[in-house]
């Protein structure tokens, strides 16, 4: 055959023909007969069809396997059906199926709680916000509620507030006007807050600096009243008016002159110096002492200079005179004279705010407090040694044990806690009505400090803890009793715990080449500062944990965002 034949078409039995599998070619005999290629060969049996189509899926379920049918309430194959294994008891970790229960806010606690319980939810559980200011029916100015927050957290922060209280206050100017998609953030020195009106809406951010802290407590106060007045429903404060108010909060002058805060920094270290065992003329050298620190201090502000000159300077009168009464063989503890004029320049203000931040989760703003608190417990330990240093070289015959009390006077010595609260609240700026009730709670915490050190003989950092969360109980207390901040009624409270004779005899210790014993008496200090700082945030935790402040979902959606 040739190549053009191979090459002619084929005629249509040729290409119909079926290869038998024993080699024998089949003719096709008719339109029955099988041209497949997929023909099935002789001898092999196919099941007949039957009435229904057969399971082909490769998912179908092997012979002899039986699995358990699906309750008939429920579509077979449904993605959202219930597992078998599901168990309702041990669903307690999971989204019940209902979904999240509602949140409700109690409206006759402060509203401190009430946005501190919110700020501590996450954003898609947050309860709707009711807003209880008037705005014009196109909406609130979002860029003007913000910045209004903005400026509001500014004067908190300046004035010592703790990061969560001032987010808490933020928040609820935000959500007064009705910005419920709200998220205020704060960190040490920058104050920012963040509104999205939806999902599909682009989010508006504002941020302000905070470059100046000036402890003005009756400013702190007004604020609160403000953002009080704001958050409720019966008093209705306009845009306009809340920029008024604020406007003559920020005018307002202190409420106490110069003159008045420096004879408060001379009481202040006097009263210290009878804490520990002064008479009068140790309490006249450091009142006296105290009042040429300030002074000094105040004219290096004046010249520009920053805060950490200002405490090194405000360290050398004390201790110059108390150095000068040893070198002239006086009569009188001069340790005592230089314990209380430190006590005068111990932040401990700075340093209750650091480690309440630190206790709530703002760790950042935590260290930078602390940092700071460091920085200016480093500038009044170079002051003090410089005087030291060169008092011993002129032969001054420090003892490191001359200021210990030997022999307690309780009368005076609470006395004494009375005035050094008195002029711890005077020196930050109080408010008049409230002066009188720190005082007491000074009085009263030196009170529980001496039954449990004196009397009981229980250790000092363990009694200054007890003795601040006394403090920390009863001012939150007092604040939630007029409905205002709480550091107003404690910050003053703890002057006397503060570790003023610790820290003197550390430096001292150090400045006599005993670094060993320096370095113990300054780990000590460090100690009950921070029984101080821990006392007087655990009284107020327990104070909030004790009262009402709504219903259980608050206290879980609080439990849920501390590291779960």
């Amino acid at each position: 055959m040739t190549h053009a034949e191979d090459r002619k078409p084929k005629s249509d039995e040729a290409r119909n023909a079926f290869v038998h599998p024993s080699g024998l070619a089949a003719p096709a005999d008719s339109e029955s007969s099988t041209t497949s290629e997929f023909a099935v060969p002789d001898g092999l049996a196919v099941p007949k069809p039957g009435t229904e189509s057969e399971t082909t899926s490769e998912f179908a379920l092997p012979d002899g396997l039986d699995v358990a049918p699906h309750p008939a309430h429920e579509p077979e194959g449904s993605a959202f059906s219930t597992p078998r294994t599901y168990s309702a008891r041990q669903a307690a970790a999971f989204t019940p199926p209902t979904g999240v229960p509602l949140v409700r806010l109690t409206k006759d606690v402060p509203w401190q709680d009430r946005m501190r319980t919110m700020l501590r939810m996450p954003v898609t559980e947050r309860p709707a916000p009711e807003p209880v200011q008037r705005h014009d029916e196109s909406g609130p100015a979002v860029p003007r509620v913000l910045d209004l927050s903005l400026r509001i957290g500014e004067l908190l922060l300046a004035g010592g507030e703790g990061a969560e209280d001032v987010e808490a206050a933020m928040f609820a100017v935000c959500r007064s006007y009705g910005l419920d998609r709200c998220e205020p953030n704060v960190t040490f020195t920058l104050l920012a807050v963040s509104y999205q009106p939806s999902l599909v809406d682009d989010p508006v951010t504002a941020s302000r600096t905070v470059r100046r802290r000036s402890p003005d407590y009756t400013r702190l106060a007004a604020v609160y009243q403000l953002v009080d007045d704001l958050s409720d429903d019966e008093t209705h404060v306009s845009l306009e008016e809340a920029y008024r108010r604020l406007a003559e909060i920020r005018r307002n002058r202190h409420p106490y002159p110069g003159w008045a805060l420096t004879a408060a920094s001379g009481l202040l270290a006097g009263s210290a110096s009878v804490l520990v065992g002064g008479g009068l003329l140790v309490f006249v050298a450091a009142a006296v002492g105290a009042m040429l620190g300030d002074r000094l201090a105040w004219l290096c502000a004046g010249r520009g200079l920053p805060e950490f000159y200002q405490f090194t300077v405000a360290a050398t009168p004390p201790a110059a005179i108390g150095v000068a009464l040893t070198l002239a063989h006086a009569d009188v503890k001069a340790s005592a004279v230089i314990t209380g004029g430190l006590f005068a320049l111990l932040p401990g203000r700075a340093l209750v705010a650091g480690v309440q931040d630190g206790l709530t989760g703002f760790y950042i703003t935590a260290s930078a407090r602390l940092l700071e608190v460091l920085y200016f417990f480093v500038g009044i330990v170079i002051g003090v040694l410089t005087v030291l240093y060169f008092g011993v070289q002129l032969g001054a015959n420090l003892v490191p044990d001359a200021a210990l009390v030997a022999n307690p006077q309780p009368v005076l010595q609470i006395a004494a806690s009375l005035g050094l609260s008195l002029a711890f609240a005077v020196l930050l700026q109080q408010e008049r009505s409230t002066v009188l009730v720190v005082t007491l709670n000074g009085g009263v915490a030196w009170v529980v400090y001496g039954a449990m050190y004196y009397t009981g003989d229980i250790s000092p950092v363990a009694s200054t803890a007890v003795a601040a969360g006394v403090v920390g109980l009863f001012g939150q207390l007092l604040a939630r009793y007029r409905f205002a901040s709480a550091l107003p009624y404690t910050t003053a409270a703890i002057g006397p715990l503060l570790p003023g004779s610790a820290t003197y005899f550390g430096l001292l210790g150090i400045a006599q080449n005993e670094v060993n014993r320096g370095l113990t008496s300054l780990t000590k200090a460090v100690a009950l500062a921070m029984a101080i700082a821990i006392g007087v945030n655990l009284g107020s935790e327990i104070s909030r944990l004790f009262l009402r402040i709504g219903s259980a979902e608050k206290r879980r959606a609080a439990k849920r965002t501390r590291g779960f």
